[in-house]
């Protein structure tokens, strides 16, 4: 608890560094002094008293200091008030003289009673930690700010956690429901949104008798809401609120039996439209919902086809239909029906690049192909041969497409997807390193897209993802440590998104893997 001394006033930290890490120093000190504590935790009682509502005062040297033998007067004494001390770990402050004097200073004064804390800002351990915190052979746990390592904002609440002695499930809690206080604002106003669009949708569907003008009004406002509006939506973890208007619209579709005398626009919208909204239903683990709209636009692209059958975008089109009847299957354990869906899908991708059009959006179709034949192959029992042929096949094939489109978003989360499938084959082949190797590929590529787009909840179910993968696979190889620090990350991450959207069972099944490594780590304490 802070409090006034007649030497002055206590700290709540005291901030030891190398000045060569001089502005990530004054960034922590910022961001720690700036940080507001939850307000129904503020004046309880916590491991270091009554919680405060923030972290103020905190201490950090301003200046070199001089080229005497000792600490400075005013250093001992805002050692000797300060309630616990944080350390910036690099290869400088392991060089630091000055900060392992304080550091040895600091228990000198207090011992055991106030806590040493460590921000891993810099190289490895064994790098970066300066002999003093090491004394006695115990490495102390580290919040890791390194790229690749907890992200800024888990490890600024694990300093928390130890400055205050509050707990940092409920930290991660509190701050996981401050985003949904910022998501909720997104949220509102897309419901007020939908009911308006809503409420157009069914003027303008009892109209389908009307003119042709009309119809396409009404399918265009369709698609807006299931496309663009959708998008929006899916970016902030809320596609529960278009439940309604889909059933709407798949019963204006579903009663559309004879398709020949609709025109081709018409055709191409409604299977665009019933992709979208089947994409929904197997986001939610409805299979059954999404295998009707699934086969509703197969049946709709198959017309397509039969009228332009050389025209990419029609190839291109029932290719996704057989895609989606396939991957339901696949969601369903069955392995052949699962394979028959995705080599039709194949051949239909492999088509593609033939046109001699180079859209992108096609050339990425056979790698996507070889990923699904990848995924089949890892189903049990596994097919190693063919897994190896088509994962790393389409690995390949995914990093020829992000050479050619570095900046899109897509491409990027394509590459995390095949990098995914070459750990997973390693792993079947018994080869932990390269599984290892591609799992850091994984968290390089999506960490950054994640600091750009930081609400982007479909950004952050793959890197909940990816973080469940790697923990699991690091309790494989015995390197519990990391598994721990990927397992906090992973644990965050869930309890964000499932708090935006518990309706989402495809983030809501994570959990089970997620308890199984907390058991399996907390069975190796």
């Amino acid at each position: 608890m802070s409090e006034r001394t007649e030497s002055g006033q206590t700290y709540r930290a005291f901030i030891s560094y190398s000045h060569r890490d001089d502005t990530a120093a004054q960034s922590l000190h910022r961001r720690l002094e700036t940080y507001r504590l939850p307000a129904n935790l503020v004046g309880q009682s916590a491991g270091r008293g009554a919680l405060p509502l923030r972290l103020t005062p905190i201490f950090r040297d301003l200046d070199e200091l001089s080229a005497a033998d000792d600490l400075t007067v005013v250093i001992k004494d805002a050692l000797a008030r300060s309630e616990s001390l944080i350390v910036l770990a690099s290869p400088g402050a392991k060089a630091s003289r000055w900060v392992n004097l304080e550091i040895e200073s600091f228990r000198a004064l207090h011992g055991h009673s106030r806590p040493v804390l460590v921000a891993l800002i810099e190289g490895e351990p064994n790098e970066s930690f300066p002999p003093a915190l090491t004394a006695g052979g115990a490495e102390p746990v580290a919040a890791d700010f390194r790229k690749g390592g907890d992200g800024k904002r888990l490890a600024l609440l694990k300093l928390v956690a130890g400055m205050t002695g509050a707990g940092l499930d409920t930290l991660v809690q509190r701050d996981a429901q401050r985003q949904i206080r910022r998501v909720m604002a997104v949220t509102l106003g897309a419901l007020i949104g939908v009911v308006a669009m809503a409420l157009l949708l069914i003027t303008a569907l009892r109209a389908q008798a009307e003119a042709q003008r009309q119809r396409q009004a009404a399918e265009g406002l369709v698609e807006y809401m299931l496309t663009d509006l959708r998008d929006r939506l899916k970016g902030v973890g809320r596609l529960d609120v278009m439940t309604a208007v889909n059933e709407r619209a798949m019963g204006y579709y579903g009663g559309q039996a004879e398709l020949e005398g609709l025109p081709a626009e018409s055709l191409d919208r409604r299977a665009r439209i019933l992709h979208a909204m089947g994409e929904d239903d197997q986001a939610r683990g409805d299979l059954g919902l999404a295998l009707k709209k699934f086969e509703e636009a197969r049946r709709t692209t198959a017309a397509v086809l039969a009228k332009r059958p050389i025209d990419g975008d029609a190839i291109y089109a029932h290719a996704q239909s057989e895609y989606w009847v396939g991957y339901v299957a696949y969601e369903r354990k069955d392995r052949e029906g699962a394979r028959q869906g995705f080599l039709k899908y194949a051949k239909l991708a492999n088509d593609l690049p033939k046109i001699g059009v180079k859209n992108p959006k096609w050339l990425r179709e056979p790698g996507y192909a070889e990923g699904n034949l990848c995924a089949t192959a890892l189903d049990e029992p596994v097919d190693v041969v063919n897994a190896e042929r088509h994962c790393l096949s389409a690995l390949e094939a995914i990093r020829k497409i992000d050479a050619l489109l570095p900046n899109e978003i897509r491409s990027k989360t394509d590459l995390i997807n095949g990098y995914g499938w070459a750990a997973d084959t390693w792993l079947a082949k018994g080869d932990i390193k390269n599984s290892i190797n591609a799992r850091s590929e994984q968290e390089k590529i999506i960490i950054p897209l994640i600091r750009e787009n930081k609400n982007d909840a479909s950004l952050l179910a793959i890197f909940l993802r990816v973080e469940i993968s790697f923990a699991e696979l690091l309790i494989l190889d015995k390197n519990f440590s990391q598994a721990k620090i990927k397992y906090d990350t992973a644990r965050y991450l869930y309890n964000q998104l499932v708090a935006t959207d518990t309706s989402n069972k495809s983030w809501i099944a994570r959990k089970r893997r997620l308890d199984l490594i907390d058991k399996q780590l907390k069975g190796e304490k």
